[in-house]
């Protein structure tokens, strides 16, 4: 089953440490400097939990 990934864009700091860890499932907005989850990734659960893991923000959320 594959899992709904999130990120809360008022929170993010734009560090892009998601998308450096798992590109399959976030790219980068230069023009935001936010982060967003790519609309038809993969099922790539394991290295978005690393991602969301690695966040400093906090602002990325997997059910």
């Amino acid at each position: 089953m594959a899992k709904k990934v999130t990120i809360d864009k008022d929170e993010c700091i734009g560090c892009q440490s998601c998308v450096e860890i798992c590109p399959d499932v976030f790219g980068f907005d230069d023009d935001e400097e936010k982060a967003f989850v790519l609309e038809d990734f993969e099922d790539a659960a394991d290295c978005a939990e690393e991602a969301q893991a690695s966040c400093p923000a906090d602002c990325i959320d997997i059910e």
